[in-house]
């Protein structure tokens, strides 16, 4: 019978998840080069010592990122005063190192997206990203409109998400037909595990990965207050599902769109309407 790596084509579904998960626990990730080049980047951006000045080279010298800085500080977001730039240099000043990082996050989880050559699969990883990226902009908004957390941390928490299901994807060829069976098998025999480790060696600060893990495990309050409140509830009202698994005690996007509570002198609903411009323009720059 033909052999892959000590494993034959026909090996159990539930054998396949537990065996990469296992590798994930372990840190025995297998990325390509770009991602691994996008990993430094962000531990470099993580070094308290990277300043502004530091941090715009680092920007400039990759010519995808210098793009998208610029377009997401001339996003509604971050473009308070309506003034648009045009510098790597003036983006970098505007954003700030944390929104960068949020950026090379973003950029490592497409990476590891687009080394998926099955065109199933990456079907899958196109639907999974648009989730994303809808998470990450309604994270964004929610939490300076509604939680009052940290928007950038809310930011980089709705990119990253999902990043365990991105690699779980990019493994997949070896494995074909793993990701034909129940969702449910892929959330109890590797999901976790695998988030787990990949998160760890991206080196997401613990805010973020506990309030990823709420996605996996927890339930949030209404008025949200923390960040992982933030997650899931932005999670549960983006207008595009993640096409790998619905969470347990997940909304159904029908039941969402009724999801309403007071805010200070306004609801959500009322707030969501005022931020569907911002919204649809962080959505639309992390699509780039």
């Amino acid at each position: 019978m033909r052999q892959y790596c000590g494993y034959n084509f026909l090996m159990d579904r539930l054998a396949a998840f537990s065996h990469i998960a296992a590798q994930a626990s372990r840190g025995e990730l297998s990325f390509p080069a770009n991602v691994r080049a996008s990993v430094r980047l962000q531990q470099a951006l993580s070094d308290p010592d990277c300043h502004f000045e530091s941090a715009a080279k680092l920007i400039q010298a990759d010519p995808l990122l210098a793009a998208r800085s610029v377009a997401i500080a001339n996003s509604v977001a971050y473009n308070r005063s309506g003034t648009e730039i045009s510098s790597v240099r003036s983006a970098v000043q505007r954003l700030g190192v944390r929104t960068l990082q949020s950026l090379v996050a973003a950029l490592i989880v497409r990476q590891i997206g687009n080394q998926i050559a099955d065109p199933a699969l990456r079907t899958l990883a196109a639907q999974l990203w648009e989730h994303t990226a809808h998470v990450a902009a309604l994270s964004q908004v929610i939490a300076r409109r509604v939680t009052h957390v940290d928007p950038d941390t809310a930011l980089f928490a709705g990119i990253v998400h999902e990043v365990g299901g991105f690699y779980m994807l990019s493994r997949a060829e070896l494995y074909p037909g793993i990701m034909d069976g129940e969702p449910e098998d892929w959330i109890a025999h590797g999901e976790i595990e695998i988030g787990r480790g990949v998160i760890k060696q991206l080196a997401v600060p613990a805010p973020v990965s506990r309030a990823v893990e709420a996605m996996w495990v927890g339930m949030r309050a209404l008025p949200p207050e923390t960040l992982g409140d933030t997650l899931l509830l932005a999670n549960d009202l983006a207008p595009v599902l993640s096409p790998l698994y619905e969470r347990p005690g997940a909304t159904s996007l029908l039941a969402a769109r009724t999801i309403d509570f007071a805010v200070g002198d306004g609801t959500l609903d009322s707030i969501l309407r005022e931020s569907a411009h911002e919204v649809e323009s962080l959505y639309a720059v992390l699509m780039l």
